[in-house]
């Protein structure tokens, strides 16, 4: 049996789906509704062509949607990246290429430097501002609201099959420059 992180929470989903999975706030999911969510973010990225292997960037803090649009990207084999919301510009435009993203996930209040360092791009064209409850203008072409987006996507689970092999990227950074992409293979 090989070992995948999207097949692991869906065991886990069928096996104590009514259990309490996740909590963030005032906001509780069980394990099902974790996995219906994360199911409607996958599906949504399939729609925007992402695929096996293309990165997904996190430009998000702490909360649920990291969890789901993190089970999403494992879901349809997509590598997720997660970057620092702290991130200026410029090094926001350095993962951007460096990570050779797709897509990127970002909470709205910070578009604007988003925006900034899209300026330019050639791979990544899709983003998605996730609402925090600031006013911030989703001042990112072609930018879609995150739970508009999701809103219509189908809950069910008809993927292709996944592999220990699937990839997750963790970028390291400090006192060496620049941070640098480290790939793990789901199993280790």
């Amino acid at each position: 049996m090989h070992f995948n992180i999207a097949d692991l929470f869906e065991s886990l989903a069928d096996a104590i789906g009514d259990r309490e999975a996740l909590v963030c706030g005032e906001r509780r999911y069980t394990y099902a509704q974790l996995d219906a969510r994360a199911n409607r973010v996958a599906h949504w990225m399939k729609s925007r062509g992402i695929e096996a292997g293309d990165h997904v960037g996190l430009h998000l803090y702490n909360g649920g949607e990291f969890i789901e649009i993190l089970l999403g990207c494992f879901k349809v084999r997509a590598v997720p990246i997660n970057i620092n919301y702290r991130y200026v510009s410029e090094e926001l435009r350095y993962m951007f290429d460096n990570a050779r993203l797709k897509l990127l996930f970002h909470q709205r209040e910070l578009s604007r430097v988003v925006a900034e360092a899209a300026q330019g791009q050639e791979t990544l064209g899709t983003f998605v501002a996730l609402e925090d409850g600031s006013a911030e203008p989703l001042d990112v072409s072609g930018s879609e609201a995150y739970e508009e987006a999701i809103a219509h996507a189908p809950e069910t689970r008809d993927f292709p099959e996944r592999s220990g092999d699937d990839l997750y990227i963790v970028y390291t950074g400090g006192t060496t420059g620049m941070p640098r992409g480290v790939m793990w293979r789901q199993e280790d």
